[in-house]
């Protein structure tokens, strides 16, 4: 590929990837960290930008450089989440923990956590996309799942699959801290 249509493609790359999410030029700005008259240049053509623009752009779509050019001998087969990278902790305060497990360019039909539950806490959920569904499984401790007007008990090993498209809980039931793993799906 040569200069021009390398820059050809990451500008068209960046403006794809912005409209896909439907953010605005201020949002990607706002999320990268770069201008948002320096984000208008790139997607016009009329700005080159530098490696650690593209990195940061990249970096607000969750993508790698490698993504964003869409060259695949600039990306790895292999992706990996390491246990302690905060981007990809969900949610982390006194009741709760959701650690995304699945990559987060991945398309989102299909999303994997990682659930800590304080002893007597819950996860409430309002109504996701109509037919999405969920799977929890428990690997230590004990839930009451809730889904609309549903209900069922869970304790270490057990798996449950609930409409999520309705209101609904997972409630620890134990004296100690709940972890699970969560399954979201998309249809």
């Amino acid at each position: 590929m040569n200069k021009d249509s390398a820059s050809q493609m990451l500008c068209e790359r960046v403006k794809s990837q912005r409209k896909k999410r439907e953010w605005t030029l201020e949002d990607l700005s706002v999320a990268s960290g770069v201008s948002r008259s320096m984000l208008s240049q790139i997607e016009r053509g009329r700005a080159n930008p530098t490696l650690a623009v593209a990195c940061r752009i990249a970096q607000a779509f969750s993508i790698s450089i490698g993504d964003l050019v869409d060259e695949p001998w600039t990306t790895t087969s292999i992706a990996v989440i390491r246990a302690d990278d905060p981007a990809y902790l969900y949610r982390a305060d006194t009741q709760c923990r959701i650690r995304t497990l699945s990559p987060l360019q991945m398309e989102k039909d299909v999303e994997f956590y990682e659930v800590i539950l304080a002893a007597g806490a819950s996860l409430d959920s309002a109504a996701h996309f109509e037919g999405a569904k969920e799977l929890f499984t428990i690997h230590e401790g004990s839930v009451e799942i809730e889904s609309g007007k549903d209900n069922c008990k869970l304790k270490k090993g057990d798996s449950a699959h609930y409409r999520a498209d309705v209101e609904h809980r997972i409630i620890n039931t134990s004296s100690s801290e709940v972890h699970g793993f969560l399954v979201v799906t998309y249809t």
